[in-house]
């Protein structure tokens, strides 16, 4: 893949979270995401999808959305631990922690600053269901990642963001090994099942 393609594969994504933030619908929002994201897999040049993969691929495993894995969650303030991340495709990434949200039925989860270009905002998960089959991808999914475009916006009071867990989504890592991806650190890692979102059943 070029460059160019790169950058409007990047594009595209940030057009359709815009999308998204603009439907005050979240389930419409929601099965608008789930088209949009099939149609860049299928045919992008840039689809994080193996070639081999590519001829049956039918649609990326996504359950029907449930409102009640939808919040809007004030951003606490935490210690700013510091994380390098090495990601072989990027070199080492650096994190900072800029604080924590708590879920009700979920648990706490670290918010992360990429602490270098650009600057954006970084919310993995790693549920109980992580690794198992027709489970969850075993490294986690990511909630969050402003940088690159996936963000479901601030909530009505300026230290909240909407983290919705059926936008929840698998990291390039998860289709093609070339990539190696930021993963969830034990700040977010939860002892529940998450049951909504996209799934993994490592075939597509």
């Amino acid at each position: 893949m070029s460059a160019l393609e790169v950058a409007d594969w990047r594009r595209r994504v940030f057009a359709m979270y815009a999308d998204v933030r603009a439907d005050p619908d979240p389930a419409s929002a929601h099965a608008r995401w789930v088209a949009a994201r099939d149609e860049l897999f299928a045919t992008h040049p840039s689809t994080p999808l193996l070639p081999q993969d590519r001829d049956g691929f039918t649609g990326l495993p996504v359950t029907t959305y449930d409102p009640a894995w939808r919040f809007e969650a004030e951003v606490e303030p935490a210690d700013g631990q510091r994380i390098e991340v090495e990601t072989g495709t990027d070199g080492s990434v650096p994190f900072e922690r800029i604080g924590v949200v708590r879920l009700p039925g979920v648990g706490s989860l670290d918010v992360w600053r990429l602490a270098s270009y650009a600057g954006g905002l970084f919310v993995p998960v790693k549920d109980a269901l992580a690794g198992r089959p027709g489970g969850t991808y075993g490294g986690g999914r990511y909630l969050l990642d402003t940088v690159k475009g996936a963000d479901l916006g601030p909530g009505s009071t300026p230290d909240s963001l909407v983290l919705d867990f059926n936008f929840a989504y698998n990291p390039s890592c998860a289709y093609d090994p070339m990539w190696a991806c930021p993963l969830a650190q034990p700040g977010n890692v939860v002892p529940v099942e998450i049951p909504v979102g996209e799934r993994y059943d490592g075939e597509y």
